[in-house]
């Protein structure tokens, strides 16, 4: 269904994505991962295994004096929400904050100073 705002050029695109949203849903459900009812907020745990890959491999580098504090200055975020993403695991970083820890983690395996 075009939107009427839209301009003459987008028009191509917005089929395209209209086409794909059904078949994402649909792969989805084929894989049979877990939907999101209502908008809930996705927490870690069994349903969430890339995130619990990415945990177990970057706890062991908050081990350090002040890393935690150093990586909570790099997200933006205050430490003891670090603390909740990699000790107690009772929440999880938004995407842009999940980008960074990648980011951060390739960093300091190449022995680099993360920026």
């Amino acid at each position: 269904m075009p939107y009427s705002s839209l301009p003459p050029g987008l028009a191509f695109f917005e089929a395209l994505f209209g086409f794909l949203s059904p078949a994402g849903r649909a792969s989805v459900r084929l894989r049979g991962l877990p939907r999101n009812p209502g908008g809930a907020t996705l927490r870690p745990g069994r349903e969430t295994p890339l995130w619990n890959r990415l945990v177990t491999q970057i706890r062991p580098l908050l081990k350090r004096r002040g890393e935690k504090a150093q990586l909570a200055r790099l997200l933006g975020v205050h430490r003891q929400a670090i603390n909740e993403y990699f000790v107690s695991q009772s929440r999880m970083p938004d995407a842009e904050r999940t980008l960074l820890l990648m980011e951060w983690l390739e960093a300091r395996r190449k022995n680099q100073r993360p920026s």
